[in-house]
């Protein structure tokens, strides 16, 4: 039972009182367990779960059943019921009201399902991307260093908590699961493991039967890669063996079935690269960088926890990327920006993250585990800022335990901890 005085303000809140403000209708699609349900119900006076045998019957029977209670009405895992959208979508159209109901899904219909919807619902019904919690969404950023203040110049020094690198390796294998938030150190890997034994019990045979196995493989091929650019062809490599070229189209086929699966289920999200205002832009890699939607699953497939992600740095170094990309997109999405990130093919010149924002400028930002790599960090960032047209806004360096949010007085590069960070 919902309770509105318990639910957790989500960075999100605001699109959806916006959105619900201007469409008839909004669609909130994300991962299972990110908290779709949770929040959409905090903007609902009425709740209607699709996922309940007999409510999903009386819908089969006649959608009117279910679309006639309260506005706004939350109309829970929709895509059981495909039909329900075009239904929806005319219920819009028959007056001008805004805001009358909102519809949640963990799963992107399939090609056949999608038959059965014959209208985009553009105009009519506004869709929004839902992630998992970000640090400062789960209470667990102090939010003393904000990526606006920094746009605009206004960020101020300050000392700030600095965090035991447990305590991090801990954020990554917990994630941002909002039912895994309060869950204690030594059990947050629990329900991450879960969630891949779901996909691969379950939610990865919507539409038919795959192989347990090579998915089990590929996604862990995709761990392994987490927050690197890597190309299908690596992919099939780690998960098939093939001998001719048949068997290595089957193979890519395969791959192209599986990932097409996974991002269905909104558990792929990968950083497009960022090719603008380069002085040689033939030079720049087009490819995307590779994530699952948080890193907590990444660690989940290849069975790690807090020490042993210590006492692996490299590891560490990755797991600890995504975990600020992955707030990097909520924050970017919350300022209607977005993410990129950028490679040199000549040099090897890279940038971890880009964040563009919705006035037209960017900022570039290199992610470093430990306070040790941040001079090879501000080389790295002031090699990119002497190679591009139009110069970044601001440049920063987050890292994961310094005790300082701050402006280095001889390059203007921010310093910033990711337990400090929000938009």
């Amino acid at each position: 039972m919902f309770k509105k005085e318990e639910y957790l303000p989500r960075l999100i809140d605001k699109k959806i009182i916006d959105y619900l403000d201007v469409f008839g209708a909004i669609s909130i699609e994300g991962p299972k367990w990110c908290g779709k349900t949770w929040t959409s119900s905090s903007h609902a006076n009425s709740i209607i779960y699709l996922d309940d045998d007999k409510t999903k019957e009386q819908a089969l029977l006649d959608l009117n059943l279910v679309l006639e209670k309260e506005k706004p009405e939350l109309l829970d895992e929709w895509h059981l019921i495909p039909k329900i959208w075009d239904k929806v979508r005319r219920k819009c159209d028959e007056d001008s009201e805004k805001g009358k109901y909102i519809l949640t899904c963990s799963t992107e219909l399939n090609d056949e399902k999608k038959k059965e919807i014959f209208h985009s619902g553009a105009g009519r019904i506004g869709k929004i991307k839902m992630y998992t919690m970000s640090l400062y969404e789960s209470g667990d950023s102090t939010g003393e260093a904000s990526l606006s203040d920094m746009l605009n110049n206004k960020q101020e020094n300050k000392n700030v908590k600095i965090p035991e690198l447990n305590d991090i390796a801990n954020l990554i294998i917990r994630g941002g699961w909002p039912s895994n938030i309060k869950t204690p150190p030594n059990k947050v890997g629990l329900i991450p493991r879960s969630y891949i034994e779901s996909i691969l019990d379950k939610d990865m045979n919507d539409d038919k039967i795959r192989d347990r196995k090579k998915m089990l493989m590929l996604i862990k091929s995709l761990a392994r890669n987490e927050s690197t650019v890597v190309n299908n062809q690596t992919l099939v490599k780690d998960i098939e063996e093939y001998g001719n070229e048949e068997e290595l189209i089957g193979s890519r086929n395969t791959i192209y079935d599986y990932l097409n699966v996974l991002d269905r289920l909104h558990l792929i999200e990968n950083q497009d690269a960022y090719s603008y205002n380069y002085r040689s832009p033939e030079r720049v890699g087009k490819s995307p960088k590779r994530h699952l939607t948080d890193p907590s699953l990444a660690c989940a497939a290849l069975e790690l926890n807090s020490s042993k992600l210590i006492n692996d740095l490299n590891t560490f170094g990755f797991m600890f990327e995504a975990l600020v990309e992955r707030d990097l997109r909520i924050y970017m999405d919350y300022l209607d920006g977005h993410l990129f990130h950028f490679r040199d093919n000549i040099t090897g010149l890279e940038v971890d993250s880009i964040l563009e924002f919705s006035n037209g400028e960017y900022a570039a930002v290199e992610i470093k585990l430990g306070y040790n790599k941040v001079e090879e960090a501000k080389k790295s960032l002031l090699k990119f800022y002497n190679n591009v047209k139009k110069k970044p806004k601001f440049m920063c360096i987050i890292v994961s335990n310094f005790s300082a949010v701050i402006k280095d007085p001889k390059t203007g590069i921010y310093i910033v901890p990711i337990t400090a960070l929000k938009p």
